[in-house]
């Protein structure tokens, strides 16, 4: 009998653990029959294994509707120390985020809780007409004295947790997932997680609360990462939109010196979607920007997109190309 040759596993990396947001948007992706999972600790270890080649793909979370960036996976594409130079974005994907608050039921539970002291739903002549919770506690919340989440989730919720969890102490974790792993081993059974359903299937805890997300249309957008430029992609006369995202410094001191990049953008008639920017570090309060706009480097038939990114040495420091994808927004 031959020796049989051992076939090699694509690797994806996600921010962990599992039943994360990220792990279900990775499911979404990529197929579990053809890829081996690996759960990252942190979105830097998701960088890390895709620039070492440990890992094929990664997957990380961008922006959420609600709340805005992911402030630590902008700070990992702003790269000033120039150790991820190799990753590249290759797709995007979005997830409707339900959260659940997550733990233990109060011993003899008692009727769901109702807005204690907090008045946040309570009209008042400063605030006439206050925003309500969507959804209420399906049991006694009265014990929690501890919440633990991704500071993103914290955001995503402020209505409910400001009626009914106001002044309770928050704890920033690593994830979701992570979260729901922490209050499953509190002993104390005081402690709370704003998590996924399959994170209280996963871990064995109660649901306390369901839907308790400030808008029904929830959102939250995944960049998947990959090692070295992508392949230009072959001509076609079918228009599928794409999006491509840059980043780029520059001279703070020069008047219009931001005016003069955006310029570049609409002379050659590209659409912005999108603009951040997270601190240089190196002069305070000069920063890195980053674009996002409608169009690809891989699909530029016309020259319109490389016309554009060309005329930024004009007007930048330094701009970088963090790739180009095909945009799976539903509009």
């Amino acid at each position: 009998m031959g020796l049989q040759q051992k076939v090699s596993v694509p690797v994806v990396s996600f921010l962990g653990p599992v039943s994360s947001y990220t792990h279900q948007t990775t499911l979404q992706c990529f197929d579990k029959t053809k890829y081996d999972y690996q759960p990252a600790t942190t979105i830097a270890d998701v960088f890390e294994a895709v620039q070492s080649g440990k890992a094929d793909r990664g997957v990380v979370p961008f922006e959420n509707s609600t709340n805005g960036a992911v402030i630590p996976t902008l700070e990992l594409l702003a790269d000033r120390n120039s150790l991820y130079p190799d990753i590249f974005v290759c797709a995007d994907a979005y997830l409707d985020v339900q959260h659940y608050l997550l733990g233990p039921k109060a011993p003899q539970a008692s009727k769901p809780s109702s807005p204690g002291i907090s008045r946040t739903a309570t009209p008042t002549s400063s605030i006439p007409s206050p925003v309500k919770p969507r959804s209420k506690p399906l049991t006694s919340i009265d014990h929690i004295k501890r919440i633990h989440t991704h500071p993103q989730a914290y955001g995503q919720c402020e209505v409910f947790l400001g009626a009914y969890l106001k002044g309770i102490e928050r704890r920033e974790e690593s994830s979701t997932s992570k979260s729901a792993e922490i209050v499953k081993k509190d002993a104390t059974g005081e402690s709370a997680a704003i998590a996924s359903s399959l994170a209280a299937e996963v871990h064995g805890l109660d649901i306390l609360a369901e839907c308790i997300e400030d808008r029904e249309d929830n959102t939250t957008r995944f960049l998947v990462l990959r090692k070295g430029k992508p392949e230009n992609q072959p001509r076609s006369e079918e228009h599928v939109p794409c999006k491509s995202l840059i980043s780029f410094t520059i001279d703070h001191s020069k008047p219009g010196a931001l005016a003069d990049v955006l310029e570049c953008f609409r002379q050659h008639k590209l659409n912005l979607t999108s603009i951040n920017s997270r601190p240089t570090t190196a002069v305070r309060f000069q920063y890195i920007f980053f674009v996002e706009f409608e169009g690809s480097r891989l699909r530029d038939w016309d020259g319109q997109v490389e016309s554009a990114l060309t005329s930024l040495g004009n007007f930048t420091q330094s701009w970088r190309w963090l790739g180009s994808w095909d945009d799976k927004f539903q509009r």
